[in-house]
């Protein structure tokens, strides 16, 4: 039996990175949570994030990596598995703005995200809008919108929540909208694989519903050979036994997409990932998604 008080949590070092691995803390009773440096690598890879930590698991140096599951890459370390799931936070993508729904936002608004996922779905839904690149942090993008002439921004409202500043939330976007990035609003728990002590912790605080939300949504993410830079959405929700599976992939433009949305057992989560992306890829996502990473 591991005393969850001498666990130690590894983490990037960020304000929501640390606040995330200190509810996993609070959580398993006590454990010292360890800020480690993301690995170097170019703008705007997130998976950056998952490797550091990653590499500190690996060397013994923390015993759980705490991620965001929107960044967890589709395939791991063989050296490592997913342990727990804790219980999910609101997946929803969230305007912050002067505005009480979408068609509140003015034509011709300017509005800032760093996300390929989401400037294509707002242009496929408002081509008038103005998508405009806005990179940092949470506390830096919503002082950006202070500073800089932009009418909204988009953030994740789990982020928000997190940070305590879920009052800037103006309104969500409902999941057939936007649909969130695949695993939005969960934290994913990792251990070494010949560390059965550290996993089984991991185990007992892991949530049922948001792990099969996210088994399902990670299916379909392999099967459609999505990455974290790629404009796809799948979002996953559980409703006593059954299981609902929204899917977006479009071109960053927004000019081309594919939409999706299939319901079954609940019992079959990864079978109903992998049923969602036969659709969408027999509906033309292939096309599209190679087309928006060689830039289309």
């Amino acid at each position: 039996m591991t005393d969850a008080r001498a666990l130690r949590l590894g983490t990037r070092g960020s304000r929501l990175a640390l606040a995330q691995a200190q509810s996993v803390a609070n959580a398993l009773g006590g454990a010292e949570v360890v800020s480690v440096r993301s690995t170097d690598s170019e703008p705007g890879d997130k998976e950056r994030f998952v490797r550091g930590v990653e590499q500190a698991l690996i060397a013994g140096e923390v015993d759980l990596g705490v991620h965001s599951a929107k960044d967890l890459p589709g395939q791991r370390p063989d050296e490592l598995r997913l342990a727990g799931v804790p219980a999910r936070e609101d997946p929803r993508d969230a305007y912050v703005g002067a505005a009480k729904s979408l068609a509140d936002v003015p034509r011709g608004a300017r509005i800032g995200t760093s996300s390929l996922r989401r400037r294509s779905q707002l242009l496929a839904l408002r081509d008038d809008l103005e998508v405009v690149e806005l990179r940092g942090n949470v506390d830096t993008r919503l002082r950006k919108l202070e500073e800089e002439a932009h009418d909204g921004i988009v953030l994740a409202v789990a982020g928000l929540h997190r940070l305590g500043r879920g009052g800037e939330v103006a309104f969500a976007f409902e999941l057939d909208q936007m649909t969130p990035a695949p695993g939005q609003g969960s934290l994913a728990l990792e251990a070494r694989r010949d560390d059965g002590g550290s996993a089984g912790e991991a185990a007992r605080i892991s949530d049922h519903d948001a792990l099969v939300e996210l088994t399902a949504e990670r299916a379909a993410v392999v099967m459609l050979d999505a990455t974290c830079q790629t404009p796809v959405g799948v979002c996953a929700r559980l409703d006593g036994g059954e299981l609902t599976l929204h899917g977006f992939a479009g071109l960053p433009d927004g000019s081309e997409w594919v939409r999706d949305r299939v319901a079954g057992d609940g019992e079959q989560p990864a079978a109903l990932g992998q049923a969602l992306a036969d659709r969408m890829l027999a509906a033309g996502a292939r096309d599209i998604l190679e087309r928006a990473e060689a830039g289309a």
